[in-house]
């Protein structure tokens, strides 16, 4: 028997799982125990993802995806397997659904355990997680067998910092907004289970039992759309053109080496707007060590995958700030149609919508043709290409002199393999900004400036139909 097993933070989701596998012999595959288990290995998974991490960026998905890959083949189809928080996304839905075809096999069941948001975040006050191993526990449904140290291995717990009411509601929305098209696509194939998580840990185990032997015996009621549907988060339509403030809120769309930062730099620096790179974010929060930084660092420290609702929080906070207000330029966000949807809500927030999405379109030869000679500055970050952009002295970046190097990911397989997941992530995007009148596709590919001339106009078209002839602060021209 194949399983997923899905659910919010404090619904029980770790204890079950764990149960589950003992009871039917099945292979747990966790993606936070992958990512501990490949990082304490330094393996070539575990020591890409930790130079993304010591880089102060978010491991990718691709990523992700690899070592979900190598466990499967590695346990193979026999006797099943339970995967734990997996699948997180509609493109991960089919992915999953591709390895499992390779082994001649398929999911039974995706069991989804409900509980009301009220009553996760009184749960979450009382959980406790071990600092060394992180099994969970909690005060009153699950103490350990001493006060303070866990069962299995003796280590310290903990209360984590982000188990806050405020933090907790804010995460849930997150988790509704990302669960309701994967919840969708598992009800639409008749593989989906809605389960009531309330009550002891033995009542929701002995629910799960008798509907994992309704799944054996072919006599389970899977849930519908529409059940599905009521699990996710309300959509926020935008503010209306003529409610909305009159900024040059722009987004740029483009797959990897598509020139998505460079022409992000052009076109900041003509219209004098702030850049807004979510790699460059996720860096100043590390560095400054705000709130956000420091429970960034608290999951990188857990070897655990920093969540997208801190990362939805740090573009949140950055949008608020005064230096946005004539208009900015977003780029690496959103990626997927639960952080479209998010954008749309925090702009409603602030009274703004967006002007536009300038999407770069490159074929993917064209892609692994750049990116194998692409450079990186390996302190600031910064971006160079052999042939395209190069430093003016071989090897040192022109801004602070810092070294030079390739990325490992920046070879020919690793490339096509990240620019499926851009596509596969991307087109309900496109769609998404389409349908919404929003999207303004360019040509991506000849010498950087005709790119560049071809972005402005777009740009200029979109400030003209927003009323913002001028942009910057204090109504500045545009720079030519």
């Amino acid at each position: 028997m194949n399983l997923v097993l899905l659910g919010p933070s404090g619904v029980g989701k770790g204890t079950q799982a764990a149960a589950l596998t003992a009871r039917y012999g099945l292979r747990h595959v966790s993606t936070g125990d992958l990512l501990r288990q490949n990082l304490a290995a330094r393996n070539a998974l575990g020591l890409l993802a930790q130079k993304y991490m010591e880089q102060g960026e978010l491991v990718p998905d691709e990523v992700v995806d690899a070592m979900i890959e190598e466990r499967v083949g590695a346990v193979g189809a026999a006797p099943g397997m339970l995967f734990d928080g997996f699948p997180r996304t509609v493109h991960q839905t089919v992915f999953l659904d591709g390895l499992l075809a390779q082994l001649k096999s398929r999911l039974d069941a995706v069991v989804y355990l409900q509980l009301a948001d009220e009553v996760i975040i009184a749960r979450l006050a009382g959980r406790r997680i071990c600092r060394q191993c992180q099994t969970p526990y909690h005060v009153d449904a699950k103490p350990p067998a001493r006060a303070g140290a866990c069962d299995v291995c003796g280590g310290p717990l903990y209360q984590r910092p982000d188990d806050t009411p405020e933090l907790v509601r804010a995460r849930l929305r997150v988790f509704h907004r990302h669960a309701g098209p994967v919840l969708g696509r598992y009800a639409a194939a008749g593989q989906l289970l809605i389960l009531p998580a309330e009550g002891t840990i033995a009542e929701v185990a002995a629910r799960l039992t008798a509907a994992l032997a309704d799944v054996a015996h072919g006599t389970a009621r899977f849930a519908d759309r529409a059940a599905a549907a009521a699990l996710a988060a309300p959509a926020v339509a935008p503010v209306p053109e003529r409610l909305a403030r009159p900024s040059l809120d722009l987004v740029l769309l483009g797959g990897p080496g598509s020139g998505k930062g460079t022409q992000a730099e052009q076109l900041c620096a003509r219209l004098r707007l702030p850049h807004l790179a979510t790699g460059d974010l996720f860096r100043e929060n590390l560095r400054q060590a705000t709130p956000l930084g420091q429970l960034a660092k608290t999951y990188m420290d857990r070897g655990e995958l920093v969540p997208d609702d801190v990362t939805e929080a740090m573009v949140e906070e950055r949008l608020g700030r005064a230096d946005t207000q004539p208009g900015f330029v977003l780029d690496g966000f959103p990626r997927t149609l639960p952080q479209a949807e998010a954008l749309t809500e925090m702009l409603a927030k602030l009274h703004r919508r967006l002007a536009g999405v300038i999407g770069i379109n490159v074929s993917d030869e064209a892609i692994v043709g750049r990116l194998s000679g692409r450079l990186i500055c390996r302190r600031c970050q910064a971006p160079y290409h052999r042939q395209f952009k190069p430093p003016r002295r071989p090897g040192v970046c022109d801004l602070c002199g810092g070294e030079l190097y390739q990325r490992d990911d920046d070879n020919p397989a690793t490339v096509r393999a990240r620019l499926k997941t851009y596509h596969d992530q991307t087109e309900p995007l496109i769609g998404y900004y389409q349908e919404a009148g929003l999207l303004r596709p360019i040509d991506g590919e000849g010498e950087v400036a005709a790119v560049t001339a071809r972005t402005l106009a777009v740009a200029r078209e979109l400030a003209v139909a927003r009323g913002v002839p001028q942009a910057g602060p204090g109504g500045g021209q545009f720079v030519t």
